[in-house]
């Protein structure tokens, strides 16, 4: 995954720069986790401190070569690991005094135009969106699954309210040849009854597969519970959002964790039952004007936030039962 959003203007934009730099206070030093790292501009930005340290994580193995100029200029306080953010509880942080962790779950411009990647409407030839990682692409996802899997799939993850139809067609068409993007695109245009000048018709089946495919959904989850271990006690955890489907989860842990929660058998008696994070702010931050000016997909951000209160790693959440649904809509790709 990347860490920010990308004008047409191809200019870099970490997106609510200014408001996330004020939540995590870097002035006052310590280790942050970039969980989204991309193209950097969180992490360049925190390095501007002094007595910050940086561990920037990324599962697109191309964010590497932007972590290379990073490390040659910030040498022991910059560490970039070509990994998933779910497995960020498996780093060795036992002396690290972590006092933020940060999910940008945007994908950037250098991503989209990457024909390689096909994450994009606009792409052309075979079907991929694997960010990387990856166990299938959506070329396999997209010629396995049945028409009902497929369904699911783009009105649980793109909120498709065509999707049985465009699920149908796809099914009918592969009998003929094999689905190519630019097949998916025509198939989605044809199979909408309704119109959205606004947006492109294929925006939501398309979002719906690359969240499918690099299981973003399970990743989120196990990434959010994993960064409420690492972090310390007062450290942050910010997450910024782009569509609804990431805001519902983040929301839902965040609020739950902000209220009487039981922590594991190993805390002292007497704090059984305590609130595990403070949540400042019940609304999301949002952009302004002036930056979605600046940066037009900036837009559709969210920020959210939560500190921790009291020091512990083990803990109870209910958030894999909540979201077990969209989980088992996910364990379709062990038909692929």
């Amino acid at each position: 995954m990347k860490a920010t959003i990308i004008s047409d203007r191809k200019k870099h934009y970490p997106v609510l720069l200014n408001e996330l730099i004020s939540i995590i206070t870097p002035q006052y030093g310590g280790t942050f986790i970039d969980c989204t790292f991309g193209q950097g501009g969180y992490t360049k930005k925190i390095l501007n401190f002094s007595n910050t340290k940086v561990i920037a994580l990324d599962r697109d193995s191309d964010s590497s070569k932007k972590a290379e100029e990073i490390q040659n200029k910030f040498q022991n306080r910059f560490l970039f690991k070509n990994i998933k953010f779910s497995q960020l509880n498996n780093l060795k942080l036992k002396n690290e005094n972590i006092k933020g962790v940060i999910f940008d779950l945007g994908y950037s411009y250098t991503q989209i135009k990457n024909p390689k990647k096909g994450l994009s409407f606009d792409s052309v030839g075979e079907l991929n969106m694997r960010m990387g990682i990856n166990n299938f692409s959506a070329k396999e996802a997209i010629n396995t699954l049945d028409e009902i899997e497929l369904e699911k799939i783009f009105k649980y993850f793109g909120e498709e309210k065509e999707g049985k139809r465009i699920a149908h067609n796809i099914v009918e068409d592969r009998k003929k040849r094999e689905i190519t993007t630019e097949e998916l695109v025509r198939i989605i245009e044809s199979s909408k009854r309704k119109k959205n000048f606004k947006k492109h018709s294929a925006t939501k089946v398309f979002q719906a597969l690359r969240i499918f495919v690099n299981k973003e959904i399970s990743e989120l989850i196990y990434g959010l519970i994993n960064a409420a271990k690492v972090v310390k006690k007062n450290g942050v955890i910010v997450v910024v959002t782009f569509h609804s489907l990431e805001d519902k989860i983040v929301k839902y842990f965040f609020k739950s964790l902000s209220e009487n929660k039981s922590v594991s058998r190993y805390m002292p008696k007497g704090k059984e039952e305590v609130n595990l994070f403070k949540l400042i702010n019940k609304k999301p931050i949002i952009p302004s004007d002036k930056e979605i000016n600046e940066n037009p997909p900036s837009r559709s951000a969210k920020l959210r936030y939560v500190i921790k209160k009291e020091d512990f790693y083990d803990f109870e959440t209910d958030i894999l039962d909540k979201f077990n649904y969209l989980i088992e809509i996910e364990n379709y790709s062990k038909k692929i």
